[in-house]
């Protein structure tokens, strides 16, 4: 292997390797942070139905469909 083709293979693996630490380590961090976000919102959505009166019809529309589908 000549002189240059070792150099840039050389480069070429540290830059790889670099790459692939900093995207292993931020892949990590970021799927918690996403994680949190979507128990968050979750969260939200079910404080907002349980507070308002669409909470209740919602369940009454889900006990009648239940109802129909027991008879």
């Amino acid at each position: 292997m000549s002189d240059l083709m070792l150099k840039a293979a050389t480069k070429a693996k540290l830059h790889v390797e670099a790459w692939l630490r900093t995207r292993t380590t931020n892949d990590r961090g970021q799927t918690a942070v996403e994680y949190l976000g979507i128990i968050v919102v979750v969260v939200a959505i079910v404080v907002a139905i349980s507070g308002t009166s669409i909470g209740n019809t919602i369940r009454t529309a889900i006990s009648n469909k239940i109802a129909d589908l027991i008879d």
